[in-house]
């Protein structure tokens, strides 16, 4: 089990990403959180198994219809707070 933290840059606010990103989430057991920054950004935090984390990241590269990703800052580590599902945070 890894965890893995993302920042999505470009047009990816606006186009429903967190609500997509947690669909794909859970469609692949991860859990987690995604959240909107106040700098444009998506940010998420997603543990579980290193293979289905890849499959995840290759989708938050593309993101979903109307999403313009320019960029994917990807951090990874050991399992850390064990999530028990994939939630949209509104909090900063």
């Amino acid at each position: 089990m890894k965890h893995l933290h993302l920042k999505i840059f470009g047009e990816v606010q606006g186009v429903n990403f967190r609500w997509y990103a947690r669909k794909e989430a859970r469609r692949l057991g991860l859990s987690g959180w995604v959240k909107n920054m106040s700098d444009g950004t998506v940010e998420m935090v997603v543990e579980g198994e290193e293979n289905k984390l890849k499959e995840f990241l290759n989708w938050c590269k593309v993101g979903p219809r109307g999403a313009v990703v320019s960029k994917a800052e990807e951090g990874w580590g050991e399992i850390g707070e064990r999530f028990e599902d994939f939630k949209i945070s509104f909090e900063e």
